[in-house]
């Protein structure tokens, strides 16, 4: 069994404010999936534990972190759309720590690939604050403890309809981690210009490919194709780690992307071939956003697919022109492509 996966009912723990879009129904509803379709008794399971504040500290601050601790037990409004239940605190110390432990599994020759489907979220989180529905930044803690870990180059990927902020932050001045993130433009939060593209020894380093509202699988590809692909080719990691976020789906209530579960497939697949491609573990996924439980079920079950190698998906992509010289000069600064 090559592909692991973190999957526990622990993960519905979790619950925000009443009506909120990032609700326990999310992973309840691919752990149904996966459980109807057979999929889960041909993975691995990665056994649970929580994150010990060390590990959480990798990327926040000791007053972030303590801050959170304080919600245990306790409903708190940390901003406008982030709230914690009695249980917060400690679901998001395990949503860090198992995916961690897929690290590990991987680094041990127990995996190839992975997906950590936990949840609260995490790319919005910067290291002093929660927001965006995020408590602690999964993923950016994932990567800074493949580098301390001894791996000297971590690829970060991702998709997610909204850009990963507090991932862009964290290794913003770096070289040692590539953080490259698709996502709608002009939009929450904010960040994510083509312009912002790190800073010192981490210029080049981070990639953002904004993209306007209604882009669909055939953009998507042709982003991953002509400048994804190559860029992280180039860059030769150690591993790929992927934001996995759906809410780019054409039923996305949050969106107003036009990306299929075939276009998270074929997006997938082009990572698995890379890492084959140049020796790389992964790609290792860590769910962030989606919100039409049908649409997040139906990719969620493409990219394990992948992950198995029981499908094989190829898109012929395609960037707007418009679009597609700004990318490309930009980054043939920094990059072969």
């Amino acid at each position: 069994m090559s592909v692991g996966v973190v999957a526990d009912k622990i993960f519905e723990n979790h619950i925000p404010s009443y009506g909120h879009p990032e609700s326990p129904e999310r992973v309840r509803a691919i752990n149904d999936m996966l459980k109807e379709k057979g999929i889960i008794s041909k993975l691995k399971q990665i056994p649970l534990r929580k994150a010990e504040k060390e590990e959480i500290t990798l990327i926040h601050t000791e007053s972030h972190f303590n801050r959170i601790k304080s919600t245990d037990g306790r409903s708190v409004y940390l901003d406008a759309d982030t709230s914690t239940s009695p249980d917060s605190f400690q679901t998001a110390l395990f949503a860090v720590g198992s995916s961690l432990n897929m690290i590990d599994e991987f680094m041990k020759g127990n995996i190839k690939r992975g997906f950590a489907l936990i949840r609260p979220p995490g790319h919005h989180a910067e290291s002093d604050r929660a927001m965006g529905f995020c408590l602690f930044n999964n993923i950016a803690i994932a990567g800074e403890y493949c580098i301390k870990k001894g791996m000297e180059r971590v690829a970060i990927v991702d998709w997610d309809l909204h850009h990963g902020n507090g991932t862009q932050w964290a290794f913003w001045t770096r070289r040692d981690v590539l953080y490259i993130s698709t996502h709608r433009w002009p939009y929450y939060p904010g960040t994510g210009s083509l312009k912002e593209v790190g800073e010192g020894e981490g210029r080049g380093y981070t990639v953002n490919l904004p993209l306007p509202g209604g882009a669909d699988d055939s953009v998507y590809s042709g982003c991953f194709e002509e400048i994804i692909v190559p860029i992280i080719r180039n860059y030769s990691p150690d591993i790929i780690l992927v934001s996995a976020g759906f809410d780019p789906h054409i039923d996305d209530p949050l969106g107003d992307m036009r990306v299929t579960e075939k276009g998270f497939g074929a997006m997938t697949q082009m990572l698995v071939e890379l890492a084959e491609e140049i020796g790389a573990g992964g790609p290792f996924l860590l769910l962030e956003g989606g919100y039409s439980i049908k649409g997040l079920t139906e990719s969620v079950e493409m990219v394990f697919r992948v992950l198995l190698k029981e499908e094989r998906i190829s898109l012929r992509g395609s960037i707007p022109g418009y679009l597609r010289e700004p990318f490309l000069s930009t980054f043939r600064v920094f990059w072969k492509i």
